[in-house]
């Protein structure tokens, strides 16, 4: 499969204008819909067919003047899923002042919020591009029928545009943006978070040093099984060039789960149970390549990607504490209520809670080091900036 490029010339004003004007009128009568059969086989889904396409299909881009360079033959990779930009002026500030986040040259980030009342309907990819002076391409992924999931629908006001993606900044030029289509591990519109489109990976070359690196920002889906994962995955790869360098990034939901059913995600989890919680969280949840998630990483091992020196290994990205609020509202859309005291009770000598690691670089023909997780930017703060932390690499071109 190759990647798509950018469908046609709209600017993100007209694809603005289209949503108020033409889309968001009819929010309701699509969010009627109670799967994607029906919403598909609806009257106003077929009237609106081309649109929503152009809306959904349409990179937006953006120029603001190449960053002030780093003087380095090197590259300084940031992966971060941002929890929608919901803490956005927070990622500002790191962004400017962090010792790590104001070194990077080229920021993946997923979960990106454009026009959504969770994230103040902000256009995070571009306020963040403008703000440092980076280029940006951000590829929509979803046009949102609700506010979003868990505690995100508690929040006050309406979606202005409600969509959600994907975006690649960079302080050097960008090139041939375009994106990867990823199939659905769900139907999205049969469940409360109620959603339009399907994950994709956006992709564009980075110019350094008179030489080209393509990157690839990836967000596998959450509500998935392992194999599903696998499949996505190789659907990005299969869109990458034959030759040149190459850098994968995001977060690949490795949770060692199959979560595309409640029922799958408990039965997942007795096994688990059974095997031990600290033996789980040391020997799995760590280093998910290991069993659970194994044909993902072998498949990228076959395909010329290593992810071994790309990465600090056994080093969690992200912490579930089944004490969260908002944690424990998101689980509770799709878990039933009477399995928390047994998550509870399965945790109970680690907290409440268990470390995962689910962000990853994956390189080729690239000379990689000083792999990194940024804990501080989710850990030891009154409000976290995000619920991953951000993970790095340095990476020169061959």
């Amino acid at each position: 499969m190759e990647a798509v490029e950018q469908i046609g010339r709209l600017g993100s004003q007209e694809i603005a204008e289209i949503i108020k004007q033409e889309i968001q009128p009819r929010w309701g009568e699509l969010a009627q819909c109670r799967s994607l059969l029906e919403l598909e086989s609806s009257a106003v889904y077929q009237q609106m067919r081309t649109r929503l396409h152009q809306v959904l299909c349409t990179i937006q881009t953006g120029t603001s003047g190449d960053g002030a360079p780093r003087e380095s033959d090197s590259l300084r990779v940031l992966a971060w899923n941002i929890e929608r930009g919901k803490q956005l002026a927070g990622q500002l500030e790191a962004f400017r002042n962090h010792p790590y986040l104001r070194t990077s040259d080229v920021l993946l980030l997923t979960e990106t919020d454009l026009g959504m009342a969770r994230s103040g309907n902000a256009d995070v990819a571009a306020t963040i591009a403008r703000e440092l002076s980076f280029n940006y391409c951000f590829a929509p992924c979803y046009l949102s029928l609700v506010k979003g999931s868990g505690t995100e629908r508690d929040v006050e006001g309406d979606n202005a545009l409600g969509l959600h993606g994907n975006a690649i900044l960079s302080r050097y030029p960008l090139s041939n943006p375009r994106y990867v289509d990823l199939p659905n591990g769900v139907d999205k519109m049969a469940r409360m978070e109620k959603r339009l489109g399907h994950q994709r990976a956006v992709a564009a070359d980075v110019e350094h040093g008179g030489k080209l690196l393509t990157v690839a920002c990836i967000h596998l889906d959450a509500h998935s099984s392992q194999r599903h994962r696998a499949v996505q995955m190789r659907r990005v790869v299969d869109a990458m060039p034959e030759r040149g360098p190459v850098l994968l990034g995001g977060d690949w939901n490795t949770t060692t789960f199959n979560s595309s059913t409640a029922f799958h995600a408990i039965m997942g989890y007795w096994v688990r149970v059974f095997m031990g919680p600290g033996n789980v969280i040391r020997n799995h949840y760590l280093h998910p390549y290991r069993r659970f998630e194994k044909p993902l990483f072998e498949m990228l091992e076959q395909r010329g990607f290593e992810y071994t020196r790309s990465n600090v290994l056994g080093e969690h990205t992200i912490f579930y504490d089944v004490n969260d609020l908002s944690t424990h509202k998101g689980l509770a859309e799709w878990v039933p209520g009477w399995c928390f005291p047994f998550i509870r009770w399965a945790l109970r000598e680690h907290g409440g809670g268990c470390p995962l690691k689910i962000d990853w670089f994956a390189t080729r023909g690239l000379q990689v080091s000083n792999p990194r997780v940024i804990h501080d930017v989710r850990d030891g703060l009154p409000v976290r900036l995000s619920d991953h932390d951000a993970i790095g690499v340095d990476v020169t071109l061959n």
